[in-house]
């Protein structure tokens, strides 16, 4: 603090005149920077709760998108399910014409075998007598 030197009727009056001056000016220089910064802490207090906001709306939108993610995976998974289910299901029963498709020739190929056996014996039963005829139209041929 300043000392003021003294006078006849106590301090000198331009020097506390001066300093009341001062101490005026240092004060509302104190009060503007106070406005000022009270300007300022609104303006930052508006953005902080603006990114607030943001932030809470990105929060939101991540917690959505795991969501969704996860919807697919489920839905992905089920689908694969599904379809190597039917994979499964259409590979049995391709296998099962398979099989019935082998019997059925199997079958027609037993078949095919007894009717040429039986054919052989039939041929065979002609042939001996056709040969027979042969021989004895030679027998008859000699006799006569």
């Amino acid at each position: 603090m300043d000392k003021f030197s003294y006078e006849e009727n106590g301090y000198n009056r331009k020097e506390v005149n001066q300093f009341v001056v001062d101490v005026i000016k240092e004060t509302e220089t104190i009060v503007k920077k106070y406005k000022e910064q009270k300007q300022q802490i609104a303006r930052l207090e508006e953005k902080l709760a603006t990114y607030e906001k943001m932030e809470d709306t990105l929060k939101h939108s991540l917690i959505q998108a795991e969501k969704t993610g996860d919807n697919i995976k489920r839905l992905a998974r089920e689908e694969s399910e599904s379809i190597v289910s039917e994979a499964k299901n259409n590979a049995s029963r391709i296998v099962n014409e398979a099989l019935l498709k082998a019997e059925k020739i199997n079958n027609d190929a037993d078949l095919l075998e007894r009717n040429v056996k039986i054919f052989k014996r039939k041929l065979k039963i002609i042939v001996e007598q056709q040969l027979a005829v042969v021989e004895e139209i030679e027998t008859l041929d000699l006799k006569d």
